[in-house]
């Protein structure tokens, strides 16, 4: 069915929508942006409706779907506004974007006797957040050594702060 044919058959089906609307939003111009929101659906998806299947059934589905939709994030918002309203402490405060993650000294310096090509690539990936197709960009090698480099760093650097600690001999917390 064509987007001309079906929205000439939306045109039968209207004042069912518009009731089973009123029915579910208690409320008239709830049910009118129902109404319109479920049309606009309707035509968003009508490739997805199958010719020769049942329109009033499709069309009450994309209908009950949105206003499920739309309840169930009223009541979201109104659980938040609640939880807003009895604790002041619960207000969301804009926090300092953190610059990055800081190393303790025994990492910081594990990190610098790795080979340099290991330690860019943690640098990058891990210190820097960067995606390994942007850290091989920015290195000039393929990804796929980026990954291999990455992976290996990551071993040296991990037994260099295990011998470290076992040196040091600082207890070590059970898990």
């Amino acid at each position: 069915m064509t987007k001309v044919m079906l929205e000439r058959e939306f045109g039968a089906e209207l004042p069912r929508l518009r009731a089973q609307a009123r029915r579910l939003c208690r409320n008239e111009s709830d049910a009118l942006d129902l109404v319109q929101d479920t049309l606009v659906r309707a035509l968003v998806y009508a490739d997805t409706f199958e010719s020769g299947t049942n329109l009033r059934a499709w069309l009450a589905q994309i209908q009950r779907s949105i206003f499920v939709s739309r309840y169930r994030r009223a009541r979201r918002e109104r659980r938040a506004l609640e939880r807003l309203m009895f604790d002041p402490c619960a207000w969301p405060e804009r926090e300092a974007t953190p610059a990055g993650p800081v190393l303790g000294t025994r990492a910081a310096v594990a990190l610098a006797e790795l080979p340099d090509a290991f330690r860019r690539v943690v640098e990058l990936v891990d210190l820097g957040g960067l995606e390994y197709v942007d850290a091989a960009r920015a290195l000039s090698v393929p990804v796929g050594t980026v990954m291999s480099r990455l992976y290996r760093g990551r071993r040296i650097l991990a037994a260099r702060l295990e011998d470290r600690e076992q040196r040091q001999e600082v207890p070590r917390r059970a898990a």
